[in-house]
């Protein structure tokens, strides 16, 4: 047994008092989080976050559970904690992950739950203390992309041509994001954060990282998900359906058109999206997790998609075909990134 999981064990029998329980893995995490169930003799459980405080900070986790429960969002509530070992004993919303439960007849009444939860959180929760999601914050992502993917992924070649063309759309996307108004934003709205559970339903998890930001970020990376994906014509639906919303709650200016709505989720989908591949390829190099890689091609594919909508992306585009051609992949990763 290591040396972590002996202080959890310790922790949870002498500062919680729990003696007859059985711990298992709960859930995967692309960050250096580790979440157990802890099954008890009465067949109750409960989550533990082990979140090694040199590596992660437990304190904003613990702040957005807070208001998101307040607002009678379903976080899960915190039963203890100890954020000098970066434990967290958390209530079990379960296991049945949006992901899992998700498809063409269930996928109405679960995006109407999370998109009415998504409303409530825009609209109600305190930002004013939040990190900003700024020009800085943005362009870093952005740049996750290039450096992770493009040179160290797909060890590609960018031309002096292609970096300036990259330069001059990373621009666009950041510029596209800062002209929305700012709004709660939980960072990573998909699939496998979001859980089917005891009502309020959604279960929300994984919010840790919120911030101020567009009003387009949560909504894109819900209904343009990395995970799943769905028909153009009901993205396009959902989108015009929390226009009104966004409209009918004051926090979008009713001069804001539809077009103009559209082209902001579409463009914060394409920042979102190249951070995301960014980042899956980041987790296989630096950090051994390979599963992430074949989430890839369909992220790589939202962008794709708006080749004819926006002629502007054209450059990126182009570098995104070229990439996953079998014959510019690496051996590495060319069983997974073909089409």
């Amino acid at each position: 047994m290591s040396k972590r999981l002996q202080q959890l064990h310790h922790w949870l029998q002498t500062e919680c008092q729990y003696h007859d329980y059985k711990l298992t893995p709960a859930s995967a995490d692309a960050s250096f989080r580790r979440y157990f169930r802890m099954q008890q003799s009465d067949q109750s459980s409960l989550i533990i976050m082990d979140a090694p405080p040199e590596k992660e900070n437990c304190a904003p986790f613990i702040k957005i559970a807070q208001r998101l429960t307040k607002m009678d969002c379903h976080a899960p509530n915190i039963i203890k904690t100890n954020l000098e070992l970066g434990f967290l004993l958390l209530e079990d919303l379960g296991d049945r992950l949006y992901l899992n439960e998700l498809n063409k007849d269930t996928v109405d009444r679960l995006y109407g739950d999370a998109l009415s939860a998504l409303m409530t959180m825009q609209t109600c929760i305190e930002t004013s203390d939040l990190p900003e999601y700024s020009e800085t914050l943005l362009k870093q992502e952005l740049d996750l992309f290039t450096d992770w993917y493009l040179v160290q992924q797909m060890l590609y070649p960018l031309s002096t041509t292609e970096e300036a063309d990259l330069a001059h759309i990373f621009t666009q996307l950041i510029e596209n994001q800062l002209e929305q108004p700012s709004v709660f934003v939980h960072r990573d709205y998909h699939s496998r954060n979001l859980l089917v559970c005891n009502p309020p339903t959604p279960g929300i998890i994984d919010f840790q990282d919120a911030v101020k930001g567009a009003l387009t970020y949560d909504l894109v990376s819900l209904i343009k998900d990395c995970y799943i994906r769905w028909p153009r014509t009901k993205v396009l639906e959902w989108i015009e359906g929390y226009y009104h919303l966004a409209q009918q709650s004051g926090i979008l200016n009713a001069k804001i058109s539809l077009e103009t709505f559209i082209r902001w989720t579409d463009l914060t989908g394409v920042q979102r999206h190249l951070k995301a591949i960014g980042i899956f390829s980041r987790l296989d190099i630096r950090d051994q997790k390979s599963d992430y890689i074949k989430e890839i091609p369909r992220t790589a594919y939202y962008i794709i998609e708006l080749a004819k909508v926006y002629p502007e992306l054209t450059p990126l585009i182009q570098i995104l075909r070229e990439t996953t051609k079998p014959a510019s992949l690496n051996k590495k990763v060319r069983s997974v990134l073909l089409w």
